[in-house]
């Protein structure tokens, strides 16, 4: 049997190819790249430290998350900074690691300007940049930004239309339902050097089919371990039988101190333990054919670089950069 590939616009894109390696798992760090257990808020003063470190340490994503509001009930307010300035500030100070958006929440977004922000993260970043949608999870942020929770999923569809289209094509000239008119008067710069990946982020209330069709990667969360193979066995089928469509998972990681604490998997998404077990887990994960795993180190209670070298030298070399 023929052996999926990437898509043609995508073969030398260095963002996806380091974080999607067929056959292979990665892993990545969900800014801010650190533990804050105890607080919505973590603490931003070693930033710039932490990012030079995540850099060095073999992992292979950086992903920023799109949170506006601190919302109680939520529970957390991701990096603080925009994501789009968060971008601009990784891509100065990094070399190695592709970076993501996990995700853009899209129906809240005007889609030219998240088009033009993304192609422009993609050519600063010299072809690191992957653009990840999502169509959010908190409805409290709804209604300040003037916008109907209960068809985000239509606006996200059409939201990434014009995405792609502005970001392929010159002039392009067609209508949408929700967004505006292109008259083929106008053309967005810049444009993508290296081709622009699109991730959906979460379901994103939409159907598998679409997915498949439409995503270049899929990363999701709260899902049982015994289901992850089904699901990328799913992707595939739905898919064109030509394309690889990588799917990833995301976790919350506490990486305790003891390298040989048991692994502890809590609500499909919350992983604790240490180094040894947590390798042991993701490595399952991997023969049921999981891409990647976005870490998100907030419950972790360690140091931000104690755990980031924890991470280089007893973890990342189990897995493929």
């Amino acid at each position: 049997m023929t052996a999926l590939k990437l898509p043609e616009r995508l073969q030398n894109h260095r963002g996806f190819a380091r974080t999607f390696q067929p056959g292979k798992l990665t892993l990545g760090l969900i800014a801010p790249f650190k533990g804050y257990p105890d607080s919505p808020v973590p603490e931003m003063d070693d930033f710039a430290t932490v990012i030079k470190a995540a850099d060095q340490s073999g992992i292979a994503t950086l992903w920023v998350r799109d949170v506006p509001f601190y919302d109680p009930s939520f529970g957390d307010v991701a990096q603080i900074y925009d994501p789009s300035v968060t971008l601009g500030y990784l891509a100065a100070l990094t070399q190695n690691v592709a970076l993501g958006s996990a995700g853009y929440v899209s129906p809240l977004r005007e889609p030219i300007l998240t088009a033009k922000e993304a192609a422009s993260a993609e050519q600063i970043s010299g072809g690191r940049f992957l653009l990840g949608l999502a169509s959010g999870d908190r409805p409290t942020e709804y209604p300040a930004f003037a916008a109907d929770f209960n068809n985000r999923a239509e606006r996200y569809r059409e939201a990434w239309q014009i995405i792609r289209r502005l970001t392929q094509e010159k002039f392009p000239a067609f209508n949408s339902e929700h967004y505006g008119r292109f008259s083929g008067n106008l053309d967005l710069v810049p444009k993508p050097a290296h081709g622009l990946p699109m991730l959906a982020i979460g379901r994103a209330r939409q159907e598998l089919e679409w997915i498949a069709r439409e995503s270049d990667a899929w990363i999701w969360y709260g899902i049982a371990p015994e289901k992850l193979g089904d699901i990328v066995n799913t992707l595939k089928e739905l898919g064109d039988g030509e394309t690889w469509k990588p799917f990833g998972v995301a976790n919350f990681v506490e990486l305790l101190e003891d390298p040989n604490a048991p692994a502890e998997f809590y609500n499909n998404i919350y992983l604790r333990g240490g180094a040894k077990s947590i390798v042991e887990f993701w490595q399952k994960q991997q023969a049921d054919g999981v891409a990647h795993i976005t870490v998100n180190l907030k419950p972790t209670r360690r140091g931000a670089l104690e755990t980031i070298q924890d991470f280089a030298e007893n973890v990342m070399p189990h897995f493929a950069v």
